[in-house]
């Protein structure tokens, strides 16, 4: 599989296509995480991806002169919905702990939007994943948001540290697109791309 460009600095996207062993580096330039107020849930999480993969290709373009050109790009954006809202990342301790208390005892979707720009045009998709989390003590939130300050996760947690191993019931869907990326789902389209 030839190299790709991941336009993500998500340690665990990094991780996850590690684990695939797909061969990538990373170019990541800053995009307005803003977006259209008619968009469904899914659309909203492709729509932020696309406009990732859309700055990282004009920024090859220029930097570059085109030598990148024929490099596929992929990225991805990962929202957590409990019931009909979208939860971003918290803006501090308070937020962080209010964000956990509202998912505590509930079910909720975890949405990532995958767009991968290639030679022949796009892939785009939205994997969705339910997660249950058990009804959590105050002090359980206190502890996590304390010991693992989740301040760059979408839902104020993740679910590979403890929180994930001690607080969540059940989950229905692919594990890894909480992580952050549908990575088997990934794999599959990039494989299309190369046939």
């Amino acid at each position: 599989m030839q190299d790709i460009i991941l336009a993500s600095q998500s340690p665990r996207r990094k991780q996850l296509l590690e684990w695939a062993e797909i061969p990538f580096e990373v170019i990541v330039k800053h995009t307005d995480e803003n977006y259209p107020s008619e968009l469904s849930m899914p659309e909203i999480a492709m729509h932020i991806a696309r406009n990732k993969a859309l700055a990282v290709k004009e920024f090859i373009k220029d930097a570059y002169h085109g030598e990148l050109s024929d490099k596929t790009i992929l990225a991805a954006d990962t929202i957590v919905v409990l019931d009909d809202l979208v939860i971003g990342k918290p803006e501090d301790r308070a937020d962080a702990i209010q964000i956990l208390q509202k998912l505590s005892g509930k079910q909720h979707k975890v949405i990532t939007g995958v767009v991968i720009l290639h030679a022949g045009g796009e892939i785009a998709f939205a994997d969705i994943t339910e997660v249950l989390f058990h009804r959590l003590t105050n002090e359980q939130i206190e502890f996590y948001v304390d010991k693992y300050q989740p301040y760059d996760k979408a839902g104020a947690y993740a679910i590979q540290e403890w929180i994930g191993v001690v607080g969540i019931k059940s989950v229905k869907g692919d594990f890894y697109n909480v992580m952050g990326l549908p990575v088997s789902r990934v794999v599959q389209a990039l494989h299309t791309i190369n046939l």
